[in-house]
């Protein structure tokens, strides 16, 4: 799920603007203005080496969501074959939970500006990614097969509702946390990555009509039905449980940008 990027503009002032007066000292001295841009806007620094050799990646989670390693393990080798990234680094950082019964887009911000630690140096570039314990703030429906499973709302900003995870996962007994959250990771993952027409110019028309930044190509891991439980869980099943993959066309779109 992509956030409009008329949003990070707002998000920007709202970040610089709730700067504690207190915290006066080194973490004053970080330029994080590269990653505070529109998702999309980093798609060819993280494909390509022109700018950045390597990745560090900062995994928050609260405590009792953190994502399971396969999960992990099978994200990091998603990036390794998209991008020319030379070196790919994790931290984790354990949360306290934020106690909320949900989250929206503001809270998210908030608890990012309060706990992100890694940002773009030199040769490295920063993610961060946030596994929450609450399930995402809709107004769109109750229906917990419905709930969003993740979003990124910033050019290297991303939260993955865990919690959510966990409940869809409960129904089966054929798909498990791990592909769920390996999908949902790849598929958020390529939003970053300027997919569907997020930052990455299309060869060829293959944008969703209904859902803007989205792939119309069946069975395409940028299909718009993956980032809601009801839809990720018919693709997982009719794979037989395996992650998607990119179509051909989304492929070609990212080898035009400095993929591979």
């Amino acid at each position: 799920m992509r956030i409009f990027k008329i949003l990070v503009l707002c998000l920007l002032t709202l970040t610089t603007s709730n700067c504690s007066k207190d915290s006066v000292g080194e973490s004053d001295k970080i330029d994080r203005s590269a990653n505070l841009m529109a998702s999309g806007d980093s798609a060819n620094d993280i494909l390509s080496n022109n700018q950045h050799t390597d990745l560090l990646i900062q995994i928050a989670y609260v405590e009792g969501f953190q994502p399971t390693q396969k999960a992990i393990d099978d994200f990091v080798e998603f990036i390794k074959e998209r991008t020319y990234k030379e070196k790919i680094d994790l931290i984790y950082k354990q949360l306290p939970s934020p106690e909320v019964d949900s989250l929206d887009i503001n809270k998210i911000d908030d608890l990012e500006t309060e706990n992100r630690t890694a940002y773009n140096d030199g040769k490295t570039l920063a993610l961060y990614i946030f596994f929450a314990d609450a399930p995402a703030k809709s107004k769109e429906t109750k229906d917990k097969d419905l709930v969003t499973l993740g979003a990124v709302y910033r050019n290297t900003s991303m939260v993955i509702y865990e919690s959510s995870i966990r409940e869809l996962t409960k129904k089966s007994i054929f798909i498990n946390n791990a592909t769920v959250e390996a999908a949902t990771l790849n598929h958020e993952f390529c939003h970053w990555l300027g997919l569907v027409d997020l930052g990455t110019k299309p060869l060829s028309p293959h944008e969703d009509a209904e859902r803007t930044n989205h792939c119309n190509v069946s069975g395409c891991l940028m299909q718009s039905e993956l980032e809601f439980g009801q839809g990720m869980m018919k693709m997982l099943s009719a794979k037989n449980s395996s992650i998607p993959v990119l179509g051909e066309k989304c492929l070609a779109d990212l080898k035009s940008n400095g993929g591979r």
